[in-house]
């Protein structure tokens, strides 16, 4: 979630009025701050070591025992929060019986697979949009550059499911149009392809996030050099602009592979009807057989959780190498090149993604929703008013869970905001704008999540709060704190660019005048930082509300929150009450997600508004 906001002005006054009264400081004050600034040294020394222990402390709360408790479950039969340490015998056999295991080979490579094919697909299309708003002069480009960020909301239990109705072999809608049309063609999302389609249609703005900002910054004049030459735009293209910017292509390559390896629902849902198993709908059936076999999960739990921190790993290498991205010192405009009469061309692509990721999803579940019955005849039944009524959203509001998930869901998303914000800002302040040492070790640890897929934080916190005394297990708080800790990465990405927007010298100021740090942070970094803060927020309440893998493991009937009572419909097998429940998540989340927009830049003009 980005914004165009530039703190230059507001920082300018503030920094007039603090330095205004260092400017009324006397030569005698002045000369008396070494000896007052050594007796406050004392103090500060001791309270930095606090801090940086105040902070690990969380963070091994949230982080490192959930994943000790998932190891020592992995090595062992039993629960050591349970039947006690005492009685903790380590054995690799969990580890040697699932690499042993034909099932768990099968689900590896379908994984690989899937999200390889995906990876590729969304590589292709991310990038297509990228070059398109970055370096062209296609028309509408800021809508653009909006529409292809909306699959990042969607849930991907939900987009499984529109998928399912519009590619079903037998009663897919778009296979009933292809029929009415007389066109010997039929989709069957219910495949491997179906599977690598939706995954690359719905993961390629993460390629595009990347690599719209290297081709943002990379120096024209290298392309305008190969056009003197006389090499052509296509292979000016292929030769100069991707290459220069493969790094950034590269990493947001892996990153979405990484993301689609931990990703339960969009399998589940296409994968199931086919038999096709990835390592995710494996791990969550052996936790679902009886009894369930949670040490086995546990071992191929930290299977996947160790591939996707080799590719983390990878993808930071590539990152560190993207400093031969040639940036000339000079300032300089993306060129946008003239595409003539191909740019209407560019349009009708860009138009017609935005139909597939969004338009035809959002009817499919329309039309499940509100059908009586979801099998059609033909082409014209779908016309048929006679066959469209209220009913599934009337059965799925009279029953009571409906309203508590949804209430649930709410509660544990706020929870999450108002909890993981604070902390995330103050991770981040830390790393960011402290020198205290060990932040580099706060940073290490709260950015390892990024390497654990949403259903292997589920199994470590199920490992690690089942047996524990306190009441923890089985509320709204261990949902909260599984969701704090599984996207506490991508608040403090979203924290890091308001920090290093605000510049130093303006806390040096407000230091020189006798402030201290937590005035400093209340007064300066605070009100400057306020539209990135409420932005992170925002995106960990939005994360909350749509997370399915972190919660399978820890709810109950009493916390269901709305992504677990739509997977039960499912699997109920009636799609109705699915696409009816389904358009009730898609809606509210929409409207949280406008509801934000506005207050973030409302927060952010009043800010302005007040500094001038």
């Amino acid at each position: 979630m980005g914004y165009d906001y530039s703190p230059n002005e507001e920082a300018g006054n503030t920094a007039w009025d603090v330095w205004g009264g260092v400017g009324a400081l006397t030569a005698t004050s002045v000369a008396a701050l070494p000896a007052s600034s050594e007796a406050a040294d004392a103090p500060r020394r001791l309270a930095a070591p606090l801090w940086v222990g105040a902070l690990l402390l969380i963070l091994s709360f949230l982080v490192i025992y959930p994943l000790l408790m998932l190891v020592f479950g992995a090595l062992s039969d039993s629960n050591p929060v349970v039947d006690g340490f005492g009685n903790f015998k380590p054995s690799v056999k969990h580890f040697i019986d699932v690499l042993g295991n034909e099932n768990v080979h099968l689900a590896f490579f379908n994984a690989l697979a899937a999200c390889g094919g995906g990876t590729v697909l969304a590589v292709v299309i991310g990038l297509a949009f990228s070059w398109i708003v970055v370096r062209t002069n296609t028309p509408a480009k800021r809508f653009i550059a909006g529409a292809s960020m909306i699959p990042l909301f969607v849930p991907p239990l939900v987009a499984g499911v529109a998928w399912g109705i519009l590619g079903s072999p037998k009663t897919g809608l778009l296979n009933i149009v292809l029929k009415w049309l007389d066109i010997d063609f039929r989709f069957n999302f219910y495949s491997m392809s179906g599977l690598i389609v939706v995954f690359g249609i719905y993961y390629a703005p993460y390629v595009y996030m990347f690599t719209a900002s290297a081709l943002r910054n990379m120096d024209p004049s290298l392309e305008e050099a190969a056009e003197i030459a006389g090499v052509g735009p296509v292979r000016t293209l292929f030769t100069v602009t991707f290459p220069l910017v493969a790094p950034a292509i590269i990493s947001g390559m892996l990153l979405s592979f990484i993301v689609m390896l931990g990703i339960y629902g969009i399998p589940a849902v296409l994968g199931a009807p086919a038999n096709i198993s990835v390592l995710t709908t494996y791990i969550f059936k052996l936790t679902n057989w009886s009894p369930p076999l949670y040490s086995t999960a546990a071992a191929v739990a930290i299977i996947l959780m160790v591939v996707t921190g080799a590719l983390v790993l990878l993808q930071q290498r590539v990152l560190a190498g993207r400093s031969f991205i040639t940036v000339a010192g000079k300032a300089f405009r993306p060129r946008a090149l003239d595409l003539g009469p191909w740019r209407w061309l560019t349009l009708v692509l860009a138009l017609l993604y935005l139909v597939i990721v969004v338009v035809l999803p959002t009817l499919a579940l329309i039309v499940a929703a509100f059908r009586r019955f979801l099998f059609i005849p033909d082409a014209a039944s779908l016309f048929d008013m006679r066959h469209y009524s209220l009913v599934h959203f009337e059965s799925i509001f009279d029953n009571p869970l409906t309203m508590r998930s949804i209430w649930n869901t709410m509660e544990v998303g706020l929870v999450t905001a108002v909890l993981g914000g604070p902390l995330a800002f103050a991770i981040g302040y830390t790393v960011h704008r402290g020198s205290v040492p060990g932040r580099r070790v706060i940073d290490l640890v709260a950015t390892l999540p990024v390497a654990i897929p949403g259903l292997v934080i589920g199994v470590a916190y199920l490992w690690a709060w089942i047996g524990l005394p306190g009441g923890l297990y089985g509320t709204i708080w261990i949902l909260a704190l599984a969701f704090i800790a599984r996207f506490m990465p991508d608040t403090m990405k979203a924290l890091s660019t308001s920090f290093l927007q605000i510049h130093r010298e303006l806390e040096e100021a407000a230091w020189i005048c006798g402030k201290g740090r937590l005035e400093t942070i209340r007064s300066i970094v605070l009100p400057l930082a306020r539209p990135g803060t409420i932005a992170a927020m925002t995106l960990l309440f939005i994360l909350a509300i749509r997370e399915l893998g972190s919660s399978l493991f820890l709810y109950t009937s009493e916390t269901t929150v709305m992504a677990v009572l739509l997977l039960d419909y499912y699997e109920g097998g009636n799609i109705g009450k699915t696409a009816a429940f389904s358009l009730v998540q898609t809606v509210l989340l929409a409207v949280l997600i406008g509801v934000a927009s506005w207050l973030s830049s409302g927060g952010t003009n009043s800010s302005v508004g007040r500094s001038g």
